[in-house]
């Protein structure tokens, strides 16, 4: 009886077909790398929410009521929204800009602003929002000055952070033109 070609040395298919069960076991066992590690130290940054409470209230009885006087008795907005996926999406697009760029120290402001009455609808979240402030995030990386007293060297100190002109802007939000009255609490 004849033996296929395949057969005829046993134990090298043998090897090959232990050795290819380990390799597409390792290749589907192996995790994926791993990305880098989220930073925790907002943590230290936490706030309860009778806290949150405390700013909210402080915040009606001094700025929005002056604000409020401001609009003829017509409250301003209060609060501001973006989805996580909005925020996620953004943090991405400035990091990614800012590594191709070599940015250090990267960071995102929050500015108040005001939309013009007459601002164009495509440019708000809703046209409704015409003459409501709003707030706008704002890239940022910490400004690098130097200290060159007789260009001999050259000390590289951080400061304040400031805007990084070439990475966009994002505003766009959700916002919430309170009703004609002060609310108490935070929704």
């Amino acid at each position: 009886m004849k033996n296929p070609l395949l057969f005829k040395n046993g134990n090298l298919f043998f090897s090959i077909f232990v050795l290819s069960v380990i390799v597409i076991s390792f290749i589907r066992c192996t995790p994926p790398p791993r990305e880098t590690p989220i930073n925790d130290s907002y943590k230290k940054k936490l706030i309860t929410h009778q806290e949150a409470q405390v700013l909210f209230d402080e915040y009606t009885k001094t700025n929005n009521r002056i604000l409020t006087a401001a609009r003829n008795g017509q409250p301003d907005s209060r609060w501001y929204s973006f989805s996580i996926e909005e925020l996620e999406g953004y943090i991405n697009y400035v990091k990614e800009n800012a590594k191709k760029q070599n940015l250090k120290n990267v960071g995102i402001k929050i500015y108040l602003g005001k939309y013009p009455v007459n601002h164009p609808a495509n440019k708000m979240a809703k046209p409704e929002y015409a003459g409501y402030q709003t707030i706008f995030l704002m890239p940022t990386a910490k400004k690098e000055r130097s200290s060159d007293n007789n260009m001999r060297s050259r000390e590289i100190t951080t400061d304040e952070n400031q805007k990084i002109e070439t990475i966009q802007p994002m505003n766009m939000t959700n916002l919430s033109p309170p009703p004609n009255s002060y609310s108490n609490a935070i929704n």
